[in-house]
């Protein structure tokens, strides 16, 4: 049973955390440390007591396995545990390396002495959960670091090497050896020299001009808080420390935990903690599964998609031959690659070296045979089936047994591009999002005949190159595409009925939304849809729509490239600006169709905006092309732009209440003139939405 462990070490005992992956702090786990103490209390030889994790963890907080269940609150609670510490009558040392973060630092700020590997990190990143230190964190961590130092890491969770707050109070001693014997050594030094029980809250804040830096602090903290309450929040129990007594203070601290407990933002954050560690799990591929070796890497395209893609591997040290079709684009393709990551030398985020070396590693050609010895060969080509079979023919031909053959195709039958090869199982789609090296998602396809290991190998390389993985079934469009389809198609109904695009990219963009959906259409290029919708309207003419957007198409309005789409764009400047032809191509549709226009409220934007990308995603995870709601949830707010505040489509839709959306779309579909297959609840949503269930 995972929890802690009892040792002497002559008179020193020790407590040893043991909770695997990062030593989070569960019941068993505080139950035997406050056992510990006991022990130790009860023991006349014992003179000292060194608390310890393992060399990659002190701990990583609270247990999040027990997030919602009733062992969460179970006494001992943290709160007890650091009392008990506290309160101990002999000398508790915390012996920290590897990660110490929330409860965990807490904790380390409970005892009386603290020693830390110069390598070790500190953090208290609650906020990153909506909430604030619930612990005593922030009322301890200013008494050590000072106010300026504290309110900075907790207002922005960031992890802290323990080197650099070696000068401050938090480490009585920082170390470079092996940290049990310095641990013990310190344990020794105190009793020895009679240095007593020292308390961390019995200090004071030290900061002469406490209210002036608390005043500057909360004019910029609001201003970058925006959708999140707990900034502010952690910044008020921070300042609590620096002009109130400890208890006080740490009733402020409690209250604002509850507080937060409670509000939609900081459950949003919750889920999509939550949520990314699940993505990572594929309900018939179990853990252990063996993974292939990635040792090299080739891509085939050097356009801007390709480069990203090939940048990915680059920075995580992985080697990548890079194959075009013609030197120009090639010589290109490179020539981009180096200008990005000199961008990056000028802005200090880069040095030379590691320049020189990423750019050593990417080995350019204009011949297939270079790829005979990679372990896996990515394309992103042109979305043209025709294009995708001659490349895949030729990698079949070419790449070794064993090879992962990946494609980056936007919404194209992965099936149907394994079926090119005579080894499906070794075919998975790889769905990049532009730019391929900065976009933190990564879609990957699960072909009929995909192997597990190949799924596997896909997942944990996601992680290598610091990409968040969602696994999806083959659809056209797969998760993201399908579903922005139709919320571009409610958005383009929008402006039929009555409404502009600046209308509805106001209206989602107040709502959270990064960009609304004419814009981020400006931005992606109009005729990448316009080629989709030609595909589809060949493929299925029954179901083919007219579009707005075709006309802009065809009068060469492709978006920001041309500078004019939805919107009209000033040379070497951005900012979309409504442009009255637009106007006049949307008022000649309406007319051309029989549409009387209407006044449409912002609400009624929202509504069906989002709600389509709900009812879509129901349809998603009830086919199993999602394997959760919450996938859904992580894809869309890692590559459409969905505010984080809200936690997805599918969370959203969760907190208004699965009735009230279901209500919305049959009112929808009651309309004269409505597509009603289109606003036709799916049949998850009403099933849920009679249970009075959620998606999560």
């Amino acid at each position: 049973m995972s929890s802690a462990s009892y040792s002497l070490h002559g008179p020193v005992a020790v407590i040893t955390l043991d909770n695997p992956p990062v030593n989070g702090l569960g019941l068993a786990v505080r139950q035997a440390i406050v056992a510990g103490i006991d022990a130790a209390a009860a023991d006349p030889a014992v003179q000292a007591v060194v608390l310890i994790g393992n060399e990659r963890f002190f701990s990583g907080g609270a247990d999040v396995r027990e997030f919602g269940t009733p062992k969460a609150m179970q006494e001992p609670t943290l709160l007890t545990v650091i009392a008990t510490v506290e309160r101990s009558a002999k000398p508790v040392i915390a012996a920290i390396s590897g990660v110490c973060m929330g409860g965990g630092l807490e904790l380390a700020l409970g005892c009386h002495f603290r020693i830390a590997r110069s390598d070790a990190t500190v953090a208290l990143p609650e906020v990153k959960l909506g909430l604030l230190p619930g612990a005593g964190g922030t009322q301890r961590l200013p008494r050590v670091v000072g106010l300026e130092t504290a309110l900075n890491m907790i207002v922005s969770g960031a992890q802290v090497p323990a080197a650099q707050l070696k000068a401050t109070a938090l480490f009585d001693e920082v170390v470079d050896s092996e940290l049990l014997p310095a641990a013990l050594a310190l344990a020794n030094k105190v009793v020895q020299e009679g240095r007593g029980l020292p308390r961390v809250r019995d200090r004071k804040v030290n900061e002469p001009n406490a209210e002036a830096f608390l005043q500057f602090a909360r004019n910029t903290v609001g201003a970058m808080s925006k959708h999140f309450p707990a900034p502010l929040k952690c910044l008020e129990a921070v300042a609590a420390a620096a002009n109130k007594p400890f208890d006080e203070g740490q009733k402020i601290e409690r209250e604002g935990f509850l507080a937060l407990m409670q509000t939609p933002e900081s459950r949003a954050l919750r889920h999509v903690f939550a949520a990314e560690r699940a993505a990572s799990k594929i309900s018939d591929v179990s853990a252990d599964t063996p993974v292939r070796a990635i040792v090299k890497v080739g891509v085939i395209g050097a356009g801007t998609m390709g480069g990203g893609i090939a940048m990915n591997f680059l920075n995580a040290g992985i080697p990548v031959v890079m194959l075009e079709t013609k030197a120009e684009a090639l010589e290109r393709g490179i020539g981009t690659i180096r200008k990005n990551y000199e961008n990056s030398l000028k802005k200090g985020k880069l040095t030379q070296d590691k320049l020189d070396a990423r750019m050593a590693l990417l080995q350019p050609t204009l011949d297939y045979a270079d790829l005979s010895d990679v372990d896996l060969v990515i394309e992103a080509v042109f979305e043209d089936m025709g294009v995708k079979q001659q490349v895949f023919e030729k990698l079949d031909s070419v790449c070794k047994p064993g090879a992962i053959l990946a494609s980056n195709t936007s919404t194209l039958d992965l099936n149907q591009i394994a079926s090119f090869t005579k080894r499906p199982q070794d075919v998975v789609g790889l769905h990049f999002f532009s730019p391929a090296n900065v976009m933190r998602l990564l879609e990957v396809v699960r072909g009929d005949a995909t192997a597990q290991d190949v799924l596997a190998t896909s997942m944990a390389l996601a992680k290598t190159i610091k990409k968040q993985a969602v696994v999806s079934g083959v659809c056209d469009g797969f998760i993201g595409n399908r579903m922005v389809a139709r919320y571009g198609q409610a958005a383009h109904d929008l402006i039929v009925a009555g409404a502009l695009p600046q209308q509805v990219d106001k209206a989602l963009e107040k709502f959270g939304f990064a960009m609304g959906p004419f814009r981020m259409g400006d931005l992606a290029g109009l005729d990448i849809g316009w080629a989709i919708r030609k595909r589809r309207n060949a493929e299925n003419p029954a179901e083919a729509k007219p579009n707005v957007a075709d006309a802009l198409c065809e009068a060469g309005r492709f978006g920001q490239k041309t500078g004019s789409g939805w919107y009209r764009y000033i040379p070497g400047n951005r900012v979309a600006q409504p442009d009255p032809v637009v106007e006049e191509v949307i008022v000649a549709f309406r007319a051309a169709h029989g549409v009387t226009p209407r006044q449409i409220s912002d609400e009624e934007i929202i509504e069906r905006c989002v709600y389509a990308l709900v009812n879509e995603g129901a349809r998603i995870v009830e086919e199993g092309i999602a394997q959760r709601a919450s996938d859904v949830d992580i894809v869309y707010l890692n590559g459409y732009g969905f505010p984080l505040h809200r936690g997805g489509p599918m969370l959203y839709a969760d907190q208004v209440g699965l009735v009230n959306v279901e209500r919305a779309l049959k009112r929808f579909a009651a309309e004269p003139g409505a597509d009603v297959a289109f606003w036709t609840p799916a049949a998850l949503l009403s099933r849920l939405a009679a249970a009075n269930e959620t998606f999560n």
